[in-house]
Formats: C-alpha cells, structure tokens, sequence
C-alpha cells in the first residue's frame, strides 16, 4: 500500500458500502484478519479510483474512519486524515488517552440518567435511582419539582435507609425493583450541581466498580487525568459514608458485599500526583479507617485461628445473587434439582425450581455432600466478592479461606496508614481518637498480620504464598496469581536476606507455573487439571486479567526483578496490541494468555469483543494496563513492541 501524496476527498456512503461487501466476508460488522481479505479501491467523489490498500489493519483503519464519519453525517472526508502507517501500538494509546477514557465515564445528575441508568444485567418494567436518605443535598436535588430527570423510561427515585438497615433481608426484598445507587455530587462557581465524575469498566459493567477502580486509576493517572483520578477517589468515600462500605459497585444488589480493597492505594496515588491537599487525605484517611473497622474487621470476616487473625471474603446476602445471568447457576444447582424432581415426581425447570426455592422456601432441606442450598449460594457470593467469580482456587468454598490477596491488601492497608500519619502529619492523625490515630498501631497491626500469613500460608517447600482452608485446617495447594500479591504489598523486608530469598523463589515459581506466552495465567495448569470439577472458569488458566498483570510487575519491581518485570509486561502489552491490530481495535476484559487470543468464551463471554465496525471504548482496567505496561519497558522493547515483535 502507498499513502497518498495529497488530499483527495472520498464519498463516505459509497466507500463504506464497498468495503463492507468486499471485506467484511463473515458479517460480523469488522475487518479482521478471519475475513477472506482482497485490495480494496478507495474511489473519489467523482467514482475515480484514487487509492489500493490491502490487509487486515489498514482497511480495520479505513472502516473505522469511514464509520465514524458516517455516525456524525459527513457524506465526504479526507482521505489523508487517515493515518494508514500509524503504528498500532501508538493508534491504541492516542485512542485510549483522548476517546476512551471519556468514553467511559459516567455522572450521575439530572443531564445523564440515561447514559448510567440503564442495566443489561436485570431486567425491570421501571428504571429505580436509589438515594441515601441520609445525604439530605442530593435527596433535595433529586427530589426537587424544578429539576427535570433526563430519563426516556419512567424513573423511580427511592430514598435508602441508613447502612445499619441494608441487610441481606432488605436487598433481596428489592427484587423486581434493583437500581441505580446514586454518588457524589459537587456545584461549581456558577452554582451548578453535577454529579462527581467516575469511570466504569465499559460493555455490560455500567458501574463505579470497587476494584476496578484502583487499575483504571492508575491507568487515568498515567495520563494526565487527575481530574478522573480524584472522582474516582471521592466517589468510594462517598460510598463508605452513605453505603457503610464501597460495595462490589453502584447498584442496589452489591449492597450485601464489598470487593479486594484498594482504597489507600487509589488515595495515596491521587494525593501524591497533587490532585488533593492534605486536609482532603486527613479525611480520606479517616473514612477508610471507618470501613476497616466496620467491614473488613467485622466478625462476619475476621477469622482467629490460635494465636493468629486474618480475614476473609463474605458476603450478607443470601440466596442467588440477582445480577448473575439467567441460565448461569444452572449446571451448579442440578443435583439439587435432580434430587428434587426424583423424590417428589416433580419435572421443574431451573428456572422454577429456583423460584420456589427462593420465593416459596421449598427446598432448604435437601443435601448435596452435606450442603445445602442455602450454603451453596453463601459461598457463592463470598466467591464474588473476591473479584474472582468464577475459579477452581476455593474448590467452591470460598467463605471457607483466609486468602492471600485479601489479606496481602490488608496489610497494605495497614502500612499506608503507618507510612502517611507518620510522614504527612508527624505519627498522629488530628482528629481521630485513641490508638487509631497513631502510626505506631498500624505498624503493630501489619507485623502480625505478616506473622500470621508467614505462619499459615508460605509454604517454604514450594516457595510460594497460598490460601488457608481454615475449616479443614490446611493450607491450600492451588497456585494462583495472587499468590504473587505480598511482592505488590511489600510484604517481605528487602532488607531482610531471607525474605529476599523468599521473593526470589516467588518469581521462580511465578515463572515457571503461570508465565505463559502472552502472560500471567489466573492459575497454574497443574492446578486446574487437579481440580474437583473440570468445567472451565474464567479466572483461571489458561487465562489472563489485567489486574494480576499490574500487580505482578509492581511486585518484581519492588524486589529488583526489573527485568522480569519488563518481560511479564511485554508479553501482555503484545497480545493487546497484536490483537487490536488483526481485529478491527479489539480491547476485551481478558486474554487466553497460552494461544494470545481474546477469542475467549468462557462462562460469560469476553467484555468488549462485542462492537460494531468502531470499538468505542475498549475495556477498563485493560485499557489502563496498556497505558501502565509501556512505562515498565525500555525504549528497545518499546520499539519492539512498536514493530509488533512476538515475545521470545
């Protein structure tokens, strides 16, 4: 292909039509490289042949441009706004820092209820906003006669009780009627209420998301969007003050459960960039200390096992968890409903059986291996607020693990609260009473914790960090990526010489068990294949996630692994582009990081593979780890990476 040396204007409606016919050979509303591709002649105004190109990249570039133009009416463009030779690797940043990023935020007020209203995972005759009735602004502007809801379907707006009131009792009576929680809201100098801006993962996740919010901030931090950054700070304080915690995200059914907190790392990262002073990180720091106590210390997930306390994943709630697809829980409840059917000659659907289980309380006695329904759904749900739903890691028992992860996040946790009192307000933090105010507390508090998991879960034989069952009363063999999370939370003295061979068998392990082609697996092939049950789950190998990347190249780099660190982000910034390059901009929710696919199926599909000609967002929290992933490479392996070199 040549580029043209001057600008010729080209009809859009024509152009379009063409090289839809031509190249788009499946129908699937993309040029990608499964197409039966052929040269395709760009053609003038005047029907005058102008250009040839070929290849699944460039013409990606000219359906793109010619549908974008189409989208805002423009029946002629330029054809040297076209930038065939921009490499993709560029073409996904500039896209991801100027459109996505916008693309994917979300206010909630009186002029954008239908952008964050809506939810693909419920279904309901009427949109419902709910609002905290104890945050008496918003209640007055949402209520208020004068102002006018942008909405085009009915709009039902319920005040929400205190957080003491939301019990799993109160969620489930919301069913049929599930909504939208409402967040922050500021006013400017003209006087004008708006909501706090934050960014959502994209696709069927139309939400402020708990831990996704941590890797999208960094990603907005990484370029320049402090003012995203700091929304999305001050929209989980918000949370904790009027939801009692930051739910698994902003809508009504997450209320009974949080999600892997990061919310000193996201306050600590906004803060140093200079988005906030020191007065907002005094308050930041006071309401996260609300949260600890009141949700991660809570009783429900506190765990004492002799002499030692870690933590765990729960969720209030009870029964299934509305938001989950319909049809999904459908192979897991069958034994239940199979014994059902057979001792009471019944021939209920899945869909009935659960209906009159959850509705009628038909069913709570019946067993499976010893467990009801009603524990079935318990850990369930414990499972999802991990982040993790679904995986092969808790052998469906996830209530019954102290895990690594969380309490690798704890411990983090515990020492950004130390290392800020003490360096940004002298060991005490003005205003909070008692030992919580002192660094030297928190400090107490994260070296037992660090005792606890080096007693329960380093397993020095293999050389790696893994969940405690602490019901059987043993450690867990299932190597996960999160057992790379206390290198990410520093958990190990660098000074110390044994920990810092400890670290260096980590990597080793790391390295051999999950480092695949296109990068970090969930988990490791061994480990699935000696799993109870073998259906496959998305959080496990051969698949990859964003936030196990991000993680991972942090924690090489805090024990000098720079090297390996670079080489882990290479294999992944690689798959994202070389998949966006051979189809048509494709940025998903996950990778199969052995075949370096996003062609990835797995229980509930893949987020963001599902666009028409132009993807318009890509997906969260891969997004920003393209963003991040580039400033852990040197300028060789960035221009590798620009010349779509494969990894070695």
């Amino acid at each position: 292909m040549v580029a043209p040396v001057f600008s010729q204007t080209i009809s859009v409606p024509d152009n379009f039509a063409r090289l839809v016919a031509q190249e788009d050979t499946d129908g699937d509303k993309k040029i990608t490289v499964h197409d039966h591709l052929t040269p395709f002649v760009i053609c003038g105004t005047n029907g005058v042949p102008i250009e040839t190109i070929q290849g699944a990249y460039p013409l990606s570039l000219l359906l793109q441009a010619l549908k974008h133009a189409n989208d805002g009416h423009h029946f002629e463009i330029s054809l040297d706004e076209i930038n065939f030779t921009e490499p993709v690797v560029d073409r996904t940043h500039r896209l991801i820092k100027k459109y996505y990023w916008d693309a994917l935020t979300r206010q909630i007020d009186a002029d954008h209820l239908d952008r964050v209203v809506p939810d693909p995972k419920t279904d309901s005759k009427d949109d419902y906003l709910y609002v905290p009735a104890a945050d008496t602004n918003a209640v007055r502007y949402f209520k208020s006669p004068g102002e006018t809801m942008d909405a085009s379907r009915p709009l039902k707006i319920v005040l929400l009780p205190s957080p003491d009131k939301i019990t799993g009792a109160f969620v489930r009576s919301l069913d049929g009627a599930h909504g939208l929680l409402s967040l922050a809201l500021a006013t400017n100098a003209a006087g004008k209420i708006s909501g706090v801006p934050y960014v959502v993962p994209g696709g069927r996740f139309n939400e402020l998301y708990c831990w996704d919010s941590y890797f999208i901030t960094l990603g907005l931090l990484q370029d320049g969007r402090r003012d995203l950054a700091r929304g999305m700070a001050d929209n989980l304080l918000y949370e904790i003050k009027f939801y009692g915690k930051i739910p698994n995200a902003n809508r009504t059914y997450y209320l009974t459960r949080s999600q892997p907190p990061f919310l000193t790392s996201i306050i600590r990262a906004v803060y140093e960039s200079g988005a906030a002073d020191k007065n907002w990180l005094a308050s930041a720091l006071k309401t996260v200390m609300d949260e600890y106590q009141h949700i991660w210390m809570s009783s429900n997930r506190v765990v004492h096992l002799g002499q030692y306390t870690l933590n765990r994943y729960y969720d209030s709630g009870d029964g299934p968890c509305p938001e989950v697809q319909t049809g999904a829980y459908d192979d897991q409840i069958e034994p239940w409903l199979a014994q059902a059917n057979s001792q009471a000659g019944l021939s209920l659907t899945p869909f009935r059986f659960m209906n009159e289980y959850l509705y009628c309380g038909d069913f709570s006695n019946l067993t499976v291996n010893g467990t009801t329904l009603a524990e079935f759904f318990k850990q369930d749900r414990a499972m999802r607020e991990s982040g993790h739903d679904t995986t092969h890691r808790f052998d469906d028992r996830a209530a019954d693990f102290v895990t690594v992860d969380l309490n690798s996040l704890l411990y983090k946790c515990e020492m950004d609260l130390a290392e800020v009192i003490e360096t940004e307000f002298g060991g005490i933090l003005p205003g909070v009473k008692g030992s919580l105010a002192e660094a030297s507390y928190w400090r107490r508090q994260a070296r037992q914790r660090k005792e606890a998991m080096m007693a329960l879960m380093w397993d020095d034989r293999r050389g790696f960090f893994f969940d405690c069952d602490f019901i059987r009363q043993k450690r867990s063999s299932y190597i996960s990526a999160t057992g790379l999370y206390p290198l990410w939370a520093e958990l190990l003295d660098t000074n110390d010489v044994a920990d810092r061979q400890r670290a260096g068998r980590m990597v080793s392990c790391a390295q051999e068990k999950l480092e695949q082609y296109a990068g970090l697996a969930a988990s490791a092939e061994e480990s699935v294949a000696a799993a109870r049950t073998h259906d496959q789950r998305q959080w496990d190998y051969p698949y990859g996630w964003a936030p196990h990347q991000m993680l991972a190249w942090q924690g090489l780099k805090n024990y000098g692994y720079d090297t390996e660190a670079a080489q882990l982000a290479y294999r992944w910034l690689y798959t994202i582009a070389k998949n966006a390059h051979d189809y048509d901009g494709v940025i998903p929710e996950k990778y199969n990081v052995v075949t370096g696919s996003h062609e990835v199926f797995v229980e509930y599909g893949n987020v963001g593979t599902k666009f028409d000609y132009l993807t318009p967002e890509g997906f969260g929290w891969t997004d920003a780890s393209f963003e991040v992933g580039m400033s852990f490479l040197s300028a060789k392996e960035l221009a590798n990476l620009q010349e779509l070199k494969p990894p070695d």
